[in-house]
């Protein structure tokens, strides 16, 4: 802890950007709705067995397990951020997905921005031979406004 303190202290940040998914739901409140979708579909099929439709349960089973699947790769993509750090003398950028970190490191007078022809293409920093893909997690009409703050900002630094 000591030690990344001193590290804060003497490299000051000069910009510091952190681009998240829009999640409207909590990981509490998504178990919750799964746990409820479960009982009621449950519900529903034993009441159907109990009629005399006995063929509703495998289906049943088949439903909440690729809804459960569909749950479990949405929440592992949950919480993915990028995180865009500008200091005097390097640029990092952080990409969490899928709870995997991957870290990259520019001297940002090299840094050169690059957007996409049409809105809905990303935009790429590219340095020494090295591109990378960022403002994924950005709204499309966003991301020319972003490229360009951060141009501006890299210009402000070198």
């Amino acid at each position: 802890m000591a030690v990344q303190a001193l590290l804060t202290d003497a490299e000051p940040v000069i910009e510091d950007w952190l681009m998240k998914r829009n999640c409207s739901v909590s990981p509490k409140q998504f178990v919750w709705f799964y746990v409820s979708l479960t009982l009621c579909s449950s519900a529903i099929a034993l009441l159907l067995v109990v009629c005399g439709a006995w063929l509703v349960l495998p289906f049943t089973g088949i439903e909440l397990l690729a809804v459960g699947i569909a749950f479990v790769i949405y929440a592992r993509h949950a919480v993915d951020y990028e995180r865009i750090r500008l200091f005097p003398n390097r640029l990092v950028i952080e990409q969490v997905s899928a709870e995997r970190l991957t870290q990259f490191e520019f001297n940002p007078r090299w840094v050169r921005v690059e957007q996409g022809a049409s809105l809905r293409d990303p935009i790429k920093l590219v340095s020494r031979g090295q591109a990378v893909v960022i403002g994924l997690h950005l709204a499309h009409h966003r991301r020319a406004q972003f490229a360009n703050e951060l141009r501006l900002t890299l210009k402000r630094c070198g």
